[in-house]
């Protein structure tokens, strides 16, 4: 079909050769700001609290971490995906889908896997988990914008049609209510209580296995527990048993803890602490050796008296230097929290042990009067690798001193 003047009718315009392509996703902060890039993952729109990680390995094992819950995270290093994905590097103790980190924000498209671990790509396994996500996006400049303005609402959205009502995904970022008080461990507590036997993974073999029976008997109280936690916790000699958030402190007790420990999770520790809180100042009070990582960690100080406070970006990441004050060393640890313990706010029997070597923020506390300690980092992801992996043997130490030598046979 020709035109009057004998030109070639369309219905559209060709594209210019040097036209940008269609943005297929977008990533909505609450102030109204757009940013556009391409699909990855589940379709649709997810919507969450935007953090940057500074990791540049271990992607699987933060993209399964329940403490994300209810965030969207931003990798700084560019090039995640490129190692696939597979069945063995989860964190989180549910294996199929579950409520946890919102989207992903990723600055270079992934290649096709190149990993002789790897079972599938980035995307399929985005798509399974019904994460949504977004490559092509400057992440550089949107973690100085994190950094200098705190960590934003947003909406993410992936649509292979790159058809998007931007008026409307601004205003659902806009009426995003704030982290500050959410509880976000009802979604990814366990459901009923458990046992894990798993040790940890060697090349030869895979992950390991304990028998029950002649351990220390530990209660994890799962506030959104990680897996390598427990795997730490079992390879150091303890029989864990899992319990769900919500278990109260006298059906604790009728297991007969060696020692309690409390897990790390997702959310303002002010919400949780409503219900958890008065469960551990009562296994405080019955001096039960207990061991407090992350969340668990800014409960127990909940529960001495002191507060927690938001932080204008938090900590994400695998290269936080922190000193441990009670032997001088400095560790090199991982860190997923956006609120820190007040140490000025805390009794005088609780002891700083820990402090960050980047900003001076609390990392650790032990109690003077009672066996209990805690540190806000996590020890098992193992970023230094081993640095802090004593922190389960001297958990493992704190119960052996408080257990009655009479029932020390065998252990």
């Amino acid at each position: 079909m020709l035109q009057d003047d004998g030109a070639p009718a369309h219905s559209s315009p060709a594209p210019e050769p040097w036209a940008e392509p269609l943005a297929t996703a977008l990533l909505v902060l609450a102030d109204g700001t757009i940013l556009e890039g391409f699909g990855i993952g589940q379709t649709g729109v997810a919507e969450g609290e935007v953090c940057f990680n500074t990791a540049m390995t271990g992607y699987q094992e933060i993209l399964t971490d329940p403490s994300y819950a209810g965030q969207i995270v931003t990798f700084t290093f560019p090039h995640i995906g490129n190692v696939g994905t597979n069945d063995e590097d989860l964190e989180s103790l549910d294996a199929a889908p579950a409520s946890g980190v919102r989207g992903v924000v990723i600055a270079s498209a992934v290649t096709q896997p190149s990993s002789w671990r790897s079972s599938s790509h980035l995307d399929a396994w985005l798509r399974a988990r019904g994460i949504v996500g977004i490559t092509g996006v400057d992440t550089r400049a949107l973690t100085a914008r994190i950094r200098d303005n705190g960590m934003p609402n947003a909406v993410i959205a992936n649509d292979p049609e790159g058809q998007f009502d931007r008026e409307a995904l601004k205003a659902q970022a806009a009426a995003l209510a704030p982290m500050e008080g959410l509880d976000l461990v009802p979604p990814v507590t366990s459901r009923e209580t458990s046992f894990w036997t798993e040790t940890v993974w060697a090349v030869q073999g895979g992950y390991g296995k304990r028998e029950l029976g002649q351990g220390f008997r530990v209660v994890a109280i799962d506030y959104g527990v990680k897996r390598n936690i427990l795997r730490l916790l079992a390879e150091a000699g303890c029989d864990v048993t899992v319990v769900p958030a919500t278990t109260s402190a006298e059906e604790i007790l009728a297991l007969k803890p060696d020692g309690v420990f409390l897990s790390n999770g997702p959310g303002d520790p002010a919400a949780t602490g409503t219900y958890a809180v008065p469960v551990i100042r009562k296994l405080l009070d019955e001096r039960v050796p207990t061991f407090g990582i992350c969340l668990g960690h800014q409960l127990m100080g909940l529960a001495l008296g002191g507060r927690t406070v938001k932080m204008a970006q938090g900590h994400h990441g695998a290269n936080h230097p922190v000193k441990d004050k009670t032997t001088g060393k400095v560790e090199i640890v991982s860190m997923n929290h956006g609120f820190a313990v007040d140490p000025a706010t805390l009794p005088g029997n609780a002891v700083e042990t820990h402090v960050s070597l980047f900003d001076g923020s609390n990392c650790g506390l032990t109690l003077s009067d009672r066996p209990a300690f805690s540190v806000q980092h996590h020890p098992e992801a193992s970023p230094g690798p081993k640095d802090s992996h004593y922190l389960f043997e001297r958990f493992v130490t704190l119960m052996r001193e408080n257990k009655p030598e009479t029932e020390m046979a065998g252990r």
